[in-house]
């Protein structure tokens, strides 16, 4: 497959920058299966593409992704819901692949979240590493509103980790949407800003990643995935200590630290 052959997806390439659209608005970007099958292969094949220094993913049209497409069949919940246990975590197992090869993509990933973002959406966010919500945007884990557990696609994991134990108790167990100002107040997102400038909102985040080293970029995604789950403080030290000194054996490294002196921006080669 072909990285521009997608069905369900559009794939921009802006010099380093990937702008990934969920292409199905007119279901609210939900994830049939031809998307879920698009969208890990897509994730995959970024450990291969060091080329690619950064993710922005957002959703065409008014909603960022409204979960499981439960009329498309497949993989959705229905199917998962009256086929045999086999099947049905053979599903299960497809649709988490992709916020498993999201973690595990070097790439940063920032979700631009305008409308809403519902069930297996909601983890699309969460599984990136920024999120930038527009006003009108709205959130839930939508799976216990439908006669399933409110635990699905990472959430379970995800959710405590950015609100807490008790917000996320509280959003799993009632499926109850945030909305966009209290996710601001609960650090869920960084910024809010009015419907039409996501875009332009996240111009400043992408110039001053790209000005960072390509190493230095991934080898931080890295880390702060190994070490949100460290055991001490001590394993967390260990493993800042062997990425700062991979860095600084590179060219990238002197580089940085002559245009530092220099008052210049640097020329990075990933080298």
């Amino acid at each position: 497959m072909a990285r521009q052959q997608f069905e369900t997806l559009l794939l921009e390439e802006q010099g380093a920058v990937d702008w990934l659209t969920l292409n199905r608005p007119e279901s609210l970007n939900a994830l049939n299966p031809t998307m879920v099958s698009e969208l890990t292969h897509y994730f995959r094949d970024l450990a291969t593409r060091p080329d690619r220094r950064i993710v922005v993913l957002r959703g065409a049209g008014r909603a960022f992704c409204a979960g499981l497409d439960i009329k498309a069949g497949g993989n959705s919940e229905e199917a998962l819901a009256l086929g045999t246990v086999q099947k049905g975590l053979q599903s299960q197992r497809e649709i988490a692949e992709i916020y498993l090869a999201m973690r595990r993509c070097p790439q940063p990933i920032v979700a631009l979240i305008s409308g809403a973002a519902c069930g297996g959406g909601f983890s699309l966010a969460l599984a990136s590493d920024i999120r930038i919500a527009d006003s009108t945007a709205k959130m839930n884990c939508a799976y216990i509103r439908i006669g399933l557990g409110g635990c699905d696609m990472g959430s379970s994991y995800f959710l405590p980790r950015q609100v807490g134990s008790s917000v996320a108790a509280e959003l799993i167990l009632t499926g109850k949407f945030i909305n966009a100002q209290r996710s601001l107040d609960l650090g869920l997102v960084s910024q809010v800003v009015e419907p039409g400038q996501l875009e332009a909102a996240v111009e400043e985040d992408l110039q001053l990643m790209l000005t960072n080293s390509p190493l230095g970029l991934r080898l931080s995604k890295e880390a702060l995935n190994v070490n949100i789950d460290t055991g001490s403080l001590e394993a967390a030290i260990a493993l800042e200590d062997r990425n700062q000194i991979l860095c600084a054996q590179t060219a990238d490294a002197q580089e940085g630290m002559a245009a530092f002196a220099q008052r210049r921006a640097p020329e990075y080669r990933d080298a």
